[in-house]
């Protein structure tokens, strides 16, 4: 674990993460479609695991911003989580979770939900800590960062 301030800004391809899942039947809810408990647990699995790599450390979910499924998915469908940093403030960074399902069947794949999540990067004592910068490509990168600002403007209003 290091200092955030005086460590070299790392990319956003450098804690990207891609997780599989399976839907088995002990994630299945009454209607016959995964329970959003689930993902939303895999949602924060994913980015507490990007937001590690990026921190080189412990880190703790600060917020996650609303999720809305899109689409259900079905027993035997396999789940796709990608996770990203968008933005590194001080100690809190934000990571976007994107969530696929797809049919093993036919290899069609739907969006089914995506969150936005702060995440806080924790020293030894389980304080925030300063959190490594983040390089950012040009395009959709300085893009997506520039939206993450405006996110986190409007989550400290709402707090206060």
């Amino acid at each position: 674990m290091t200092d955030g301030a005086s460590v070299a800004a790392l990319r956003v391809a450098d804690s990207r993460v891609e997780m599989i899942e399976l839907v088995m039947p002990q994630e299945i809810n009454s209607l016959g479609s995964a329970f959003g408990g689930w993902v939303m647990s895999l949602i924060d699995k994913a980015a507490a695991i990007a937001a590690m790599r990026h921190c080189r450390g412990p880190v703790t979910t600060a917020s996650v911003d609303s999720i809305d499924f899109l689409a259900p998915m079905s027993l035997g469908h396999i789940v796709r989580l990608s996770a990203f940093l968008t933005q590194v403030f001080h100690s809190s960074l934000e990571v976007e979770v994107v969530v696929q399902s797809e049919d093993p069947r036919s290899g069609a794949r739907m969006k089914t939900c995506s969150a936005f999540l702060t995440m806080v990067c924790l020293g030894p004592d389980g304080r925030p800590r300063p959190a490594p910068p983040l390089s950012l490509a040009a395009g959709d990168e300085m893009i997506r960062a520039g939206d993450a600002e405006q996110r986190r403007r409007q989550r400290l209003a709402r707090r206060s």
